[in-house]
This record gives structure tokens, C-alpha cells and sequence, in this order.
């Protein structure tokens, strides 16, 4: 299936540069995918189209400041972006200017050198793998030298890092948000949880080719990058008998969609698993799990719309993007949000 096929036409102004404020003011797009059709709404009018049974299923990683400036021996000025976590303090990293690192190299960040590296390894795609030495705890350590990854798109500053980090954020190394669940506030979950709805959550450590484009000109020449999961034995049990009982399992975000069909595949059910999924969900996909869908407005010609584009197909993704931009709704991970039914 060619890529091209994914594109779609976006003008740079609906391109979202802050979150809205409250969170849950920012507009929905209600897709009721049987009938074909849509409704304008806004976040908070959520409630009004989940039913009592249904389980909300959430990712409650945390987004760290991945983004580290640093010096080389020789006081070249180098960036370091954290994508990945391989052992303990050995990270898989992107580096700018990246011609300038190589195995051996040690870059030093802080005044007082609080967080020192060296590269020990480059992978075939250039990124470099490095091993942090530190006294303390890396996590403060990281809480106070790093900088919030925020998107290439988005180019105005971020004054509140916590916009960027889900109310219900939790654990994890996640270099980038799980952006549906940026509209939620905890009074809005208060009322769904009133209303009879389950929510529950699990953990994908969410890396930086989520966002990438598909460069190859057949998808399914695309390798897809992988991310972490892991789901609990209360998360599958909640599930499971929500799927027994014909209620609707809805996630909410890709990263969620992509771990509950990763088990699904595996084990034909909901089971308590921890690993690493590649899962790559494109038109032709029967989905396994979930029964409905939020997420925000994706990149063209990204495997995140290709997998909405195997849940309600592609012509009809297609022209919902059409009447998004139509309506002058806002794009991307500070923009607006779709409820697929």
C-alpha cells in the first residue's frame, strides 16, 4: 500500500502552538464511524457519549526532560535527546551535531558536571549509546538539567512543563506525551467514574518514532520502531470482563491501542505481560480489543493515522480530516481531540 495514500492537506495555522486551557475546553469531533457521520462538540461533552460499563483504558507514563545540553572535553556544545532506556544508566540517545560524538567521547552537563557521560556505542542508524555516572538520584538530577522534548512543530516556548504531562500521570521514561489524555482533568474523570465507567490504565514508554514520518514509499517496507508496555493483572482482569460481558473497551491514545492489540495478538485476551511491541496497525488489521478510540489529529502520512485509518478505513479518515480542517479545529499534540465510535 503506497504511503501517499495518507496524505492529506493541513494549513500551518491549525497547527496547535500552546494547550488549550481548561483542558477539557479544547473541541471534540464526535465520529460515529457506522453512520458515517460527525458532531462538533467539546472535551468535556466526553461524558455524554461514554455509556456505564464501558472501560476507559489510560497510559499513565510520565514524559522525563529527555533534552540535555552538555560540553565535550574539547567545550564543544552538545545536545543530547533521550530515546531510549537499555540498562540502567545506559541510554540510547540522539545527539547533535552527531558527527561530533564518537565511541569514547565523554560530554559533562552542569556547572558542576552533576551528570556526566560517555559514548560507548553507535547503532547503525547513527543514534549513539551512552552510559550516565552521577552521584544521587537521576531522576532529580534529570528534573533539574533537562529541558521538556517538545515536537519539532511545536515552536513557541512552553512556560508550564506540566501542560505537557497527563493529570494522571504516573511512572515511566516517555519522551514524548501521550497527547489524548492532555485533555482530561481530574474532575472530569471524577464525573465519568460517577457514571458508571471503568478506568484503568497501563504504561507505554512512549520514544520519538511515534511521530516520525513513513519515508518509504510502500508501508509495509516501514520498520517500525519499539516502545515498552507493560499491563497489570487488575488493568487485564477489568478487560476481560468488560469483553465478556459485550461492553465497550475504549482506549484512549494510540500508545494505548497499540499495547492492548500487542496482547491481544499474543495470548487472544487480556493477560498481566510486560515487554516490547513493534506492532505496526494499518488498513487491512482486524482489531482484537478495543471497541473505540480518542486520540488527536496526526501527522500526514504517519503510521498513527494509517492505524486509525485501519479502525474506521481510509477514505472515511480522510474526509474526517477534511471537515476537522474545514471547521478550523487545531492539529497535532496541543490540538484538538476525535472520539472514534
Amino acid at each position: 500500500m503506497k504511503v501517499q495514500l495518507f496524505d492529506y492537506y493541513l494549513p500551518e495555522s491549525l497547527i496547535a502552538q500552546k494547550p488549550m486551557t481548561p483542558r477539557d475546553s479544547s473541541r471534540l469531533l464526535v465520529v460515529h464511524s457506522k453512520e458515517k457521520k460527525w458532531e462538533h462538540q467539546h472535551f468535556y461533552n466526553l461524558i455524554d457519549y461514554l455509556q456505564a460499563g464501558d472501560v476507559l483504558v489510560l497510559n499513565h507514563t510520565k514524559v522525563i526532560p529527555a533534552r540535555l545540553f552538555g560540553k565535550k572535553e574539547t567545550g564543544a556544545i552538545i545536545e543530547v535527546l533521550l530515546l531510549k532506556k537499555k540498562e540502567i544508566d545506559i541510554w540510547e540517545v540522539l545527539v547533535k551535531p552527531g558527527k561530533k560524538v564518537k565511541i569514547g567521547d565523554r560530554i559533562f552537563f552542569g556547572e558542576n558536571q552533576e551528570l556526566r557521560t560517555t559514548c560507548i556505542d553507535i547503532t547503525e542508524e547513527g543514534s549513539r549509546i551512552i552510559q550516565f555516572y552521577y552521584e544521587g538520584v537521576f531522576e532529580v538530577i534529570l528534573d533539574f538539567l533537562g529541558e521538556m522534548p517538545l515536537p519539532p512543530y511545536i515552536t513557541e516556548t512552553l512556560k508550564d512543563s506540566s501542560r505537557y504531562q497527563t493529570v494522571y500521570s504516573k511512572d515511566g521514561v516517555s519522551v514524548a506525551a501521550p497527547t489524548a489524555g492532555l485533555h482530561f482533568t481530574e474532575e472530569l474523570l471524577v464525573k465519568i467514574k460517577e457514571k458508571g465507567i471503568m478506568v484503568t490504565s497501563l504504561l507505554l514508554n512512549v520514544g520519538l518514532g511515534t511521530f516520525r514520518p513513513v519515508k518509504e514509499e510502500n508501508l509495509e517496507d516501514h520498520p517500525m520502531h519499539e516502545e515498552y508496555y507493560e499491563l497489570s493483572e487488575e488493568s487485564a482482569n477489568i478487560i476481560n470482563k468488560a469483553k465478556n460481558m459485550n461492553q465497550r473497551v475504549i482506549a484512549v491514545g494510540t500508545t494505548s491501542v497499540r499495547v492492548l492489540e500487542t496482547i491481544f495478538l499474543k495470548y487472544g485476551k487480556a493477560v498481566s505481560d510486560k515487554g516490547w511491541t513493534n506492532i505496526f496497525i494499518y488498513p487491512g488489521y482486524q482489531y482484537k480489543c478495543i471497541d473505540g478510540l480518542i486520540t488527536n489529529f496526526h501527522l500526514p502520512k504517519s503510521t498513527l493515522l494509517m492505524l486509525v485509518s485501519a479502525l474506521i478505513g481510509r477514505e472515511f479518515t480522510l474526509a474526517t480530516y477534511e471537515e476537522a480542517v474545514k471547521q478550523g479545529y487545531r492539529f497535532f499534540s496541543f490540538g484538538d481531540a476525535m472520539f472514534i465510535e
